[in-house]
């Protein structure tokens, strides 16, 4: 017992010393484990892997940017009964998903498109402008020719299906995770096609794609039921901007008041009812 605790000790005084230098490796029997510095491990991680008998690994981290509580919270369950996952942020919105990449530049950002304040698609060109290294799997119940591309083309790695089982969750992650693409197996065969070839969806452009991205993200705001002034306010835009905006929109879509437009951001995905 004695011989354990000095063994103990001494394994304990090696992991101090690797998390005050950039590198160490040191071998313990026929393992070999690496402890970099740069973000450190804790002795519980370490004692975990050394209980396990196998070398050393930093998890990788992923930030869950989900606005349903419940689902976030599930989620961040089935990933923290890995332990090669870490969650290391939540997100309810996508501004706070952006954030989060800027704070943890995390290895995997799950990221919901229908989210407050701004949407999953803008979400993901803002964090690949602050963490273009982070990887981006959209988890949705959108299955359109219209969201796959355009999520795709903003740069997500993996498009999954909120009707997937956990065990495709998982598969996804570690597939992009190791660098390829992934997109759920229900997505047509149609879609991958185009993907492939590049084409648009249809070349007959219907009034909804005539509306430019601000003029989406107004719809949007409008939908969650904020007042021309709270969505300048948002938007760093002026009152009277934000009043052309809705203007158009109502021109363009013809549609005439507050409720028809809710209806249709709805139907488009951008709110949830």
């Amino acid at each position: 017992m004695k011989q354990e605790r000095l063994q103990v000790r001494q394994i304990k005084n090696k992991f101090v010393v690797a998390n005050r230098v950039k590198t160490l490796y040191f071998r313990l029997g026929s393992c070999i484990f690496p402890c970099v510095s740069q973000k450190g491990f804790s002795e519980q991680d370490f004692a975990v892997n050394f209980d396990r008998g196998c070398p050393m690994k930093k998890p990788f981290s992923i930030v869950i940017a989900e606005d349903h509580t419940i689902l976030r919270e599930g989620l961040k369950s089935l990933l923290s009964s890995h332990p090669d996952l870490k969650v290391v942020g939540e997100a309810s919105d996508g501004i706070e998903a952006i954030r989060c990449a800027q704070i943890h530049s995390p290895d995997l950002i799950l990221l919901d498109l229908s989210m407050p304040r701004m949407t999953g698609l803008d979400a993901t060109k803002g964090i690949k402008g602050v963490s273009p290294q982070t990887k981006i799997i959209v988890l949705t119940v959108h299955k359109t020719e219209e969201y796959i591309l355009a999520t795709l083309k903003a740069g997500a790695d993996g498009y999954v299906l909120k009707e997937a089982h956990s065990a495709e969750l998982l598969t996804a992650i570690r597939h992009v995770l190791d660098g390829h693409q992934y997109l759920s197996p229900t997505i047509s065969g149609s879609v991958i096609d185009r993907l492939l070839e590049g084409e648009k969806p249809s070349a007959i452009r219907s009034a909804w794609e005539t509306l430019t991205q601000r003029e989406r993200e107004v719809l949007k705001l409008i939908g969650e039921g904020y007042t021309n002034k709270e969505i300048a306010d948002l938007l760093c835009i002026s009152v009277k901007t934000a009043e052309k905006h809705r203007a158009n929109l109502m021109e363009k879509l013809d549609l005439h008041n507050v409720a028809s437009l809710t209806a249709l951001a709805a139907e488009k995905g951008l709110i949830n009812r």
